[in-house]
């Protein structure tokens, strides 16, 4: 009796059970899918249930239904072969109508760099997208940034580098992290931006004629490095990512949670890397290791549906050895190193050990930021354009310490022990009128104390200074039919405060005050030809103050091995750049865009190679002096994409540049070779099921590339305007493969590529390390990512 009376609640209770779930997992959501960028619908992008594997895919319209949904808490993934992945969270109840738009990744570019032509600027833009950005976490900020044409790298070794933007680098160019202009000692090439990207979504490059809404004291290009905002979602989120470098035996690990409480939202990102000597295609790039640790925390509090505050803090720290065959005893010796094909000091033995001479840098950045949404007026076809008032204050604590080869045990001691203090407040606010005309006003203020530490024992290189800044733009856009117009204005005061040490003896304390008034205006104008085509046309002009190196430098630039001096009477910088843009598509073959640019610069301040060595008790070093000329800087960036099928496709860039010293009738030095780079990819189009069952694991966006990149000798350039020649043009050649796992709760991406594959001896123009020695040789880089 007792065994039938089990029996029966046991099939009752299967009866409850199988109605239960008949009842909760009928649910249909059905949606639409577009490009946010051309409101187009989006075909085959893959859409599935993350807890059940469940999936379809959108046909021609953009159009998917998921039939037999379970009732609850759901996690919707959009998964495009172009795109990056894009999920919605949704507590679902009933049937669902859903309307998603995500970013299409090849509109120029493929899945690396992304051409984007909004309707809110005229500004020439090109974008890294967050995959990118992780499938090269073991590349610092400038070295990404290469990808994009007329985009590349002033370096010294591999392990520093800044950015360069149609020529200008340094002082002339802009990096916003996280919306703050970057604020450190960027004396030189030596002194790499200090900056994680891996806590970025995105990293934007306005090649633009001039920037008025960002503060600095650019030229016209702007570098943003933008974390994306915390995601609405109530559980906890991550990501973690690995990767192995055969080239140094580098190791690097990052990790990344987040989620949206109720109370705030949270996010956390951290890195470490670690790195030892490099290695030239036959030997060792001895004391050329480095290690980084980074941390950067974001909070979220959304006040009401139109007011929310954000607070961001990050820290970055790392030490970097620099090359030791680039330092050296006597004259004899570094005339000599110029002409070796291997560098002093070069062991055939690895090591991680970093020693003097080497940098130790950190940067700390504290953000907070407010914006209040003023109710925002519908637009034709549901567009919305953004009225707010914004405000934003941060400070930046900027320490580097910089270690030559000194006697008596006192390698340990920098000789050069800066630190700085950076304070930055802004309020800008943005209103629609009507007939399509926006306008944007902000004023910002910045304040910099930059100190020595008098213990080193050297004469400082930069003076003590306080530097004031405050600036005014406006922005002012209208769109007509096919038309669509910008115009600004910009106006910034900087008054510098320094304190010197005379060059002549005996020493004495000499003090200057400065005060500058910079102006900046641009107009540009963006006509749609065609439904898929469009042309653009700039016109800015801006001017630049002398920056404290450029005026006061005296002495060793450890990093370069250079003695490098400034001019205290240096004038401002004026300039005037044209850009003209074509872009488009053509029967959704090919993309292209196309971008020709000139830029006239009065009084250009350039770093010039003296026809002197100086021999010193720190060793013996080439001298290097600031100086002014009128100058030209003008030249043709193109990319385009060819998709000879939907699995197979090339995508290729051209990067033409001339710099001439108009006063001197002479090539302008320091600029970059032309580069003309080529990359032919194959994609699977259908995921790959393994493992046991259907449902346990799929691999998806899978692709297979090769790239070839051959920069061309820098022709234009004298013999007697350097300390050496030119090197001699090269191609490297490097293979890539990738993929994604999908699994029910988590998602793996592995990469794998091969880095100058023929281990190519090589030395670049820009790179300060070729007075030296050799650049990288064949680099396997092994990467895998798991979000969860």
């Amino acid at each position: 009796m007792q065994s039938r009376f089990l029996t029966l609640c046991l099939l009752f209770s299967l009866l409850l059970y199988t109605s239960a779930f008949s009842q909760n997992c009928n649910i249909s959501i059905t949606g639409f899918i577009t490009d946010e960028n051309t409101n187009k619908p989006l075909e085959f992008v893959n859409v599935y249930v993350q807890e059940t594997l469940k999936g379809t895919a959108t046909n021609e319209k953009g159009f998917f239904e998921l039939k037999n949904v379970c009732k609850g808490k759901q996690h919707i993934v959009f998964s495009y072969i172009s795109g990056e992945n894009h999920n919605v969270f949704l507590d679902v109840l009933t049937d669902t109508v859903l309307y998603v738009e995500i970013h299409e990744l090849n509109t120029v570019l493929e899945s690396v760099v992304i051409s984007e032509k909004q309707n809110n600027s005229t500004q020439n833009t090109q974008t890294l997208n967050h995959q990118h950005i992780s499938d090269n976490s073991n590349q610092n900020l400038s070295n990404m940034l290469e990808e994009i044409s007329g985009v590349s790298t002033l370096k010294n070794g591999n392990g520093i580098s800044k950015p360069v933007v149609h020529g200008l680098y340094g002082n002339r160019l802009t990096i916003l992290n996280n919306g703050i202009a970057q604020s450190g000692q960027q004396w030189g090439n030596d002194h790499a931006p200090e900056i994680d990207p891996l806590v970025a979504n995105k990293i934007r490059v306005i090649k633009g004629v001039s920037s008025l809404e960002y503060q600095g004291s650019n030229l016209g290009s702007v570098i943003l490095v933008e974390p994306a905002r915390i995601e609405r979602e109530p559980h906890l989120h991550g990501n973690t990512s690995y990767f192995f470098e055969s080239n140094g035996r580098s190791n690097g690990i990052n990790l990344q949670l987040e989620q949206y409480g109720s109370f705030v939202a949270w996010k956390i990102n951290g890195t470490l890397k670690k790195s030892g000597d490099k290695k030239a295609a036959d030997y060792f790039l001895n004391n050329t290791g480095s290690e980084e640790a980074n941390i950067a925390i974001q909070l979220e509090k959304q006040f009401t549906e139109n007011f929310f505050t954000d607070f961001y803090f990050s820290s970055f720290n790392t030490e970097l050895g620099v090359l030791r065959g680039s330092h050296v005893g006597n004259l004899t010796d570094l005339e000599n190193a110029f002409e070796r094909e291997v560098p002093f000091f070069t062991e055939e033995d690895f090591s991680y050990d970093i020693d003097a001479p080497k940098q130790r840098v950190s940067h700390h950045l504290f953000k907070i930021h407010s914006k209040k949404y003023i109710a925002p007026k519908p637009k034709n076809k549901g567009k919305i354009i953004e009225q707010f008032l914004d405000f934003t204050f941060s400070t930046q604590i900027n320490n580097r310490k910089e270690f030559d080869v000194r006697r008596s045990g006192r390698s340990e001691i920098p000789a050069l022990n800066l630190k700085q203090y950076s304070y930055f407040s802004e309020i800008k606010c943005q209103k629609e009128f009507e007939n399509n005309l926006i306008f944007k006003v902000g004023a910002q203020s910045t304040i910099i104390d930059n100190t020595n530490d008098p213990e080193t024992g050297v004469l400082p290189l930069i003076p003590d200074y306080l530097s004031y800044e405050t600036g005014v733009f406006t922005v002012l856009t209208k769109s007509i039919n096919h038309w669509f117009f910008e115009t600004g204005f910009r106006y910034q005061n900087t008054i510098q405060n320094a304190v010197t040490i005379s060059r002549s003896i005996p020493r004495e304390i000499v003090r200057f005050d400065n005060n500058f008034n910079n102006f900046g205006s641009s107009l540009g104008v963006n006509y749609q030809l065609s439904e898929h085509i469009q042309v653009s046309y700039n016109v800015g002009y801006a001017t630049r103050n002398p920056a404290i190196n450029e005026l006061f430098s005296n002495g060793l630039h450890q990093g370069v091995s250079g003695i490098e001096e400034g001019n205290p009477n240096l004038n401002t910088e004026k300039s005037i750049k044209n850009t003209l843009s074509l872009s488009g598509k053509i029967k959704e073959k090919l993309s292209f865009e196309t971008l020709l640019y000139y830029q006239n610069i009065d009084d250009y301040i350039y770093l010039n190679p003296e026809n002197e060595v100086r021999l010193t008790i720190r060793g013996a070093f080439p001298v290097f002096k600031y100086k002014q000329t009128n100058a030209q800087i003008y030249g043709l960036d193109i990319s385009s994409r060819y998709q000879f099928s939907k699995s197979v496709g090339l995508k290729a860039s051209y990067s033409f540049i001339k710099g001439d010293d108009l006063s001197n009738d002479l090539p302008l030095i320091n600029m970059p070779s032309n580069t003309l780079q080529a990359s032919l990819r194959y994609q699977i189009q259908k995921p790959i099921s393994i493992g046991a069952t259907e449902k346990r694991r799929k691999l998806t966006n899978t692709q297979f590339e090769i790239t070839n990149r051959y920069v061309f000798y820098q022709n234009n350039i004298l013999e007697e305007q350097d300390f050496t020649l030119p090197p001699a043009a090269y191609n490297l050649i490097s293979l890539r493969v990738s993929t994604n796992i999908q699994g029910q709760k988590t998602q793996w991406r592995v990469c794998a590529k091969v880095d100058n594959l023929l281990n190519t001896e090589y030395r670049d123009y820009l790179n300060r390390q070729r007075y030296f020695a050799d650049d990288l040789g064949i680099n396997i880089v092994l990467g895998a990512r798991l979000e969860f």
